[in-house]
Order: C-alpha cells, then structure tokens, then sequence
C-alpha cells in the first residue's frame, strides 16, 4: 500500500496548527521523507511511524522551515536504532553535506552528546536493553549533494530533481517527482513557476505544491517571484494534467476561513482536478 503523509504544511511563521514543512511517502516497505521541517520526528510519531523507518531523505533547500529538525531526527533516529536498520541516505541541494558534518560530525555541534551516549555506561545499558550489541557505533549516514537529473533508481520507484525557482542564488533548489508502478507525485517545493518544474510535473498522478497566498494579493505586495500563489498553483496543475492537487506550504492569511475558501474555488476556476487544502498529519492512500 502506498501512502501519503502531510506531516508539516505551514510556513516560517508559526501557528496554532500549522509550522514548517515535510511529507512522508510510504511505497510498499519502503518510506521516504521529504524535508524535515520544525517538529517533523515528533509529528512523524504522531502518525504512528517511527524515526527508524526512515530509510530516505529528500530535501528541497535549505531554508529553516524545511530542515530546522534535521539534527533532531537524525540523533533520535541513530539514538533508536539497534544496528538492524538500514543507513539513512540523504539526499540535497549544497550544502546538505556540509550542513550534516558540522551537526552530527565527530566535531560537529552534536558531537557531545552522541559521545557521551556510546561512551557512559547507562546509556550503553539503554542501547543492550534495546536489543544493541556493544560497543555502539558512531553515527553514520550516506549523505549526497545533488543537483538536477537521476536522483535513485529503486527496484519499485524511481526519483528524479529538477532545478527550482526559489531564492537563488543564495540558495539552491530542487522540486523531486516520484514515479513507481503505482503513479507519479512530484514535490515541487518552494517553487515559483519556471521551464524546469513545469517539465518535471508532465503527466504526474498528484502535484503537491506551496501556496503561500491569495494571488492578487502576493502581486501587490511584492511577494509572488520565488514562490507560488494560489492562481499559479491552479496553473502549474492544470498544465500538468495531474489529477490532485495539494495545497501545502499555506500562510496564516490563507488559512484563515474565507479566505480558504475563496482561495479553493479560485483554484477551481482554472483546474479541474481534484484540490486537497492540506493539513499537518493528513494522510492518503495513493
């Protein structure tokens, strides 16, 4: 069984129901998350899943509402584990390696407390009690800077990058699509529209897209290069040919009833496939 799960659809502004963004995608055994924004592993337990089940990590860029809980899940997941598991990959627009060295490296910003954790001998009595074996290995995960092109080819599904249009060049961007034998989705991330994108969501299943705003109002105020808004996200689908559309990455305006509803049947008038406004912990058999 395939399944989507919407475990962050918020924004750098935080509210009452919405913070930060990522998604898992469950295909067959295999799980794979896409960004890893504020609170992401305590979500992900909410849903009922563990850290440990986590085998792929995908990330978009590198702004803090995508990858603020990375070192969180990343000690939580190498802290849960018995030696069993297989080793995360992680995969990302530079400097993901980076990022990841100087977090979780034998230097890095976490390094006291993963030492402490294999050294101390009640945390080592937790590891045994577990089902580890002593001595407990250092974290170690395969972690690749990627740009556009064959991301992995899985026996079941394929992933595929394509250069987004976001906030270069300070930072670079990528939007993902996932084909298997069940469909195609494609994470377009915080993209703008651009060639590269629109190219990467012909003939995708589902697009699951930011909408950070009412369209109009993001023209005016300046807001609308680098991202998308309600008009271009109906745009971008309905060029597409998807059939689903998900609303993600949504601001607290958009949100607020109303104003969620207008921003839908805008979208309706230029899309005709199926609009979900996503909410955090959603989740949808694919």
């Amino acid at each position: 069984m395939n399944i989507l799960y919407l475990l962050g659809t918020g924004t750098p502004t935080p509210t009452k129901s919405r913070f930060g963004t990522s998604y898992i995608l469950k295909l067959d055994k295999d799980y794979l998350m896409f960004d890893c924004g504020p609170a992401t592993t305590y979500k992900l337990v909410k849903v009922g899943l563990s850290p440990t089940q986590i085998d792929y990590l995908f990330f978009t860029h590198h702004h803090f509402d995508h990858n603020s809980d990375y070192p969180c899940f990343l000690l939580c997941r190498w802290d849960q584990s018995i030696g069993k598991e297989q080793k995360l990959q992680v995969f990302g627009p530079p400097p993901t390696k980076w990022i990841t060295e100087r977090l979780i490296g034998s230097e890095g910003a976490f390094s006291c407390d993963w030492k402490a954790r294999i050294e101390a001998p009640v945390s080592q009595k937790v590891y045994v009690n577990r089902g580890g074996t002593l001595p407990r290995p250092e974290p170690s995960f395969n972690v690749n800077d990627i740009g556009p092109g064959k991301v992995i080819k899985h026996s079941c599904w394929r992933v595929t990058a394509a250069r987004a249009n976001h906030v270069q060049p300070w930072l670079g961007s990528l939007a993902y699509r996932v084909d298997s034998d069940k469909g195609s989705i494609v994470f377009a991330g915080d993209a703008g529209p651009c060639e590269s994108v629109s190219k990467l969501t012909q003939g995708t299943d589902i697009l699951v897209v930011n909408c950070w705003g009412h369209q109009n109002t993001m023209e005016k105020n300046g807001e609308a290069p680098g991202q998308t808004g309600t008009l271009d996200a109906a745009k971008m689908a309905q060029e597409s040919g998807a059939r689903k559309l998900i609303l993600t990455h949504t601001g607290p305006h958009l949100t607020k009833p109303g104003s969620k509803e207008k921003g839908i049947a805008d979208i309706a008038r230029l899309y005709q496939g199926e609009i979900i406004f996503g909410e955090e912990l959603m989740s949808f058999t694919l």
